[in-house]
C-alpha cells in the first residue's frame, strides 16, 4: 500500500515537471479560484486586506457626501430689502453695536405673532362712554358731615332691619333709605308674603360678617345714627333701593334707583320670595 501511494506521487510529480509552465499557472490559478479563500489565506495577504479596507472607506466617504446633498436646502440669503418666494422685504435693522457680522433675518408668521403695523397719525382719541345705567352715576352723598366724624370701620355687622344693622356697639341706619319693618307683610293678588323678614335676611346674607366703612362720630351713642356706609367700593344704600329691599327718603340720591327696582319687580315690588 504504501509502495503504490509513492509511486503515484512520484508520477503526478513528473507529469508536473514535465508540464509547460503556461499550463501550470493556469492549473493552480484555477484550482485556488475552484476552492473558497479561507481567513488564514486572507491574513497571509495583508496587501489585499488592506486594499478591501480602503475601499470600503471610500465607498463611506461618497455615501455621506450624497447623503449631505439630499439633506441640504439651498435658499439664498436675500439682501435687506429684497423680497423672496412672495414675502415681504424686511426693513432695515439699526446695527448693534459690539455685535458680529449682520445676516438678514427672515420674519416667520408675522401675522399670527407681532401685532399689525399702525401709524400713530391714524390713532384718533375721543370722547369716553356713557354709564350703562343711571345707577353708576351715584356718588357718594354730599351731605354735609360733623367734623369730628370720620371714616371708620365696623366689623361684623348684623342687620336688624332691611336698612339698619348693629355693630361693634353702634346703632346705624343707612343714610338716604327708608327702612321695611321686619313685621311688615306684602301681597300680590291674593298671595301674602313676609316681605320684612325676606328683605332682612337678604340684607344679612348680603354682608355676610364683612366689615362696613361708615362716616360716624369718634364716641358710640346708645341712639341709632343715620350715615352713609360702603362696602369696599358699593354704596350700601344704592344696593338696597336697587334691589327693592328698601325705599328712598324724598330728596335723596337714590330716587331713580328706587324707579328702576319698582319698574323691574325687584325685592318686594316682585312676587314672592
Amino acid at each position: 500500500m504504501l509502495v503504490s501511494t509513492a509511486r503515484i506521487a512520484g508520477a503526478d510529480e513528473f507529469s508536473e515537471r514535465s508540464m509547460p509552465f503556461s499550463q501550470a499557472i493556469s492549473a493552480s490559478a484555477g484550482s485556488q479560484a475552484s476552492r473558497p479563500m479561507s481567513g488564514a489565506g486572507l491574513a497571509q495577504r495583508p496587501g489585499l486586506a488592506i486594499a478591501f479596507g480602503a475601499v470600503g472607506l471610500l465607498a463611506g466617504a461618497l455615501l455621506i457626501i450624497w447623503a449631505g446633498t439630499l439633506v441640504a436646502v439651498d435658499r439664498p440669503n436675500p439682501a435687506p430689502g429684497q423680497a423672496v418666494d412672495g414675502e415681504q422685504p424686511s426693513a432695515d435693522v439699526a446695527p448693534v453695536p459690539g455685535a458680529g457680522p449682520q445676516q438678514p433675518a427672515r420674519k416667520i408668521a408675522q401675522g399670527l405673532i407681532a401685532p399689525p403695523p399702525l401709524e400713530v397719525s391714524a390713532i384718533e382719541r375721543i370722547e369716553p362712554r356713557l354709564p350703562l345705567g343711571e345707577l353708576g352715576l351715584a356718588s357718594w352723598p354730599e351731605t354735609p358731615m360733623p367734623d369730628d366724624w370720620r371714616e371708620t370701620l365696623l366689623y361684623r355687622p348684623i342687620a336688624t332691619s332691611s336698612a339698619a344693622f348693629e355693630a361693634m356697639g353702634r346703632k346705624i341706619i343707612v343714610s338716604g333709605t327708608l327702612g321695611i319693618d321686619p313685621d311688615k307683610s306684602c301681597s300680590i293678588g291674593e298671595a301674602a308674603w313676609p316681605c320684612g323678614q325676606r328683605a332682612r335676611a337678604a340684607f344679612n346674607a348680603w354682608l355676610r360678617g364683612r366689615a362696613l366703612k361708615c362716616f360716624v362720630p369718634p364716641e358710640t351713642d346708645r341712639f341709632a345714627i343715620a350715615a352713609p356706609c360702603k362696602l369696599g367700593k358699593q354704596d350700601v344704600g344704592a344696593w338696597l333701593v336697587a334691589n327693592g329691599w328698601a325705599m328712598a327718603l324724598p330728596g335723596s340720591i337714590y330716587g331713580k334707583a328706587e324707579a328702576t327696582a319698582r319698574t323691574a319687580g325687584m325685592g318686594i315690588y316682585g312676587p314672592p320670595q
